[in-house]
């Protein structure tokens, strides 16, 4: 692996945390979604609208995060070896989600009690007992950083079983028929874990969103796979430009058809959740074929136009990490600061995003500069 900094990738992944708060302030605003606050009422063009940025944003920016996750792991564990590469990962992922878990979400369930979003019966120390009694880890978004820990540890896993290293390759990038066939069985196996568990269904006790992770499963392990080849570096202009067109039709022609031929403006949402409805198969296709198209043609993008830094990227990119770790409190705080201010929703939606983003990163790079942070942040 070479030495120098591939500062498009450091881009990609200050892109994705950018989505991930813009996602959850959609879903704030008016989109579909679960999230800990919901402004109420909306209407059906902010719904409309917002629905459609959280779909295209849900079909690929985790995806691109556990890929990006990937990329770098195999390489980590070589340097490090499976006894400091094991404590490492425990320390800056198993720390930061069961702070989260033992102080945030309880601090988060405070405050939208205080704030009439939560209704208790009994006290506050009553819920908090219960809450500790049957305590559970990945809450809120941290389920993200809890499915990495457990990605991290099979890999080490597998590692140890195989011995010796595998070696580094020159194997080429897969070509578009691979493509292809990668988002066809991503989306066959979406489909089906979704004839089960739909959209929206999480197992409780580790919070993971079984719907979502045929897709998370088959990133992580490619992301390890394209670093060893140096897949990143070697897909072609030509790959990229093709990749966009396909992203594009997908997003600005096929998922209108489908949306409303799917009867989604009629109320029927959940027929593009899972069970045996041909929206719901339609949709997986869609969905994976969509982040195939997203990862490969920003990955190009990016390398060929983004690849350098100011100061501001380079903060951020420095502070993701962070800012994903804390943007959940500070989405919910500010959202509910400025909640009787009245506005059209997708108006406020994009004012109060203009506001959270920027606040998130800055507030995740003065996270990250405490004495105790910086080894784990």
């Amino acid at each position: 692996m070479t030495k120098t900094r591939l500062l498009f990738i450091d881009n990609l992944r200050t892109l994705m945390i950018v989505l991930v708060i813009m996602v959850h302030l959609s879903i704030t605003y008016g989109g579909e979604g679960s999230w800990y606050y919901n402004e109420r009422p909306t209407n059906v063009l902010t719904n409309v609208v917002l629905t459609f940025h959280n779909a295209v944003c849900q079909s690929f920016f985790m995806g691109f995060l556990f890929f990006l996750a990937g990329y770098f792991t195999g390489h980590s564990y070589d340097r490090k070896g499976p006894g400091p590469f094991v404590r490492d990962r425990l320390l800056r992922l198993g720390i930061p989600m069961l702070s989260y878990d033992l102080a945030v979400t309880p601090l988060m369930g405070y405050i939208l009690i205080k704030a009439g979003i939560i209704h208790l019966d009994g006290s506050f120390g009553d819920r908090l007992k219960e809450y500790y009694t049957s305590f559970h880890i990945g809450t809120g978004p941290l389920w993200f950083v809890e499915a990495l820990l457990i990605f991290s540890l099979v890999y080490v896993g597998y590692r140890l079983l195989r011995s010796a290293p595998p070696p580094a390759r020159s194997k080429e990038p897969p070509g578009s028929a691979a493509l292809v066939a990668l988002a066809v069985v991503m989306g066959l196996a979406s489909f089906l874990v979704r004839l089960r568990w739909p959209i929206g269904w999480a197992f409780a006790p580790l919070n993971l969103q079984f719907p979502f992770f045929p897709q998370y499963l088959c990133m992580f392990p490619l992301g390890i796979i394209a670093s060893r080849n140096d897949w990143l570096m070697r897909l072609s202009r030509a790959t990229g430009r093709r990749w966009l067109i396909v992203a594009a039709v997908l997003i600005f022609v096929v998922f209108p058809l489908i949306f409303v031929l799917g009867g989604a403006l009629k109320g029927d949402v959940w027929k593009f959740l899972g069970e045996l409805y041909w929206q719901a198969f339609v949709y997986a296709m869609w969905e994976q074929l969509l982040c195939v198209a997203m990862i490969v043609s920003l990955t190009v993008l990016f390398r060929e136009h983004l690849n350098r830094e100011n100061r501001v990227t380079r903060e951020a990119a420095a502070a993701s990490y962070a800012t994903y770790i804390l943007h959940a409190p500070v989405v919910v705080l500010f959202t509910l600061a400025v909640r009787d201010i009245e506005l059209y929703p997708l108006l406020k939606f994009a004012l109060v995003a203009l506001i959270v983003i920027p606040l998130c990163f800055a507030l995740g790079a003065a996270l990250r500069r405490l004495p105790a942070a910086r080894r784990i942040l």
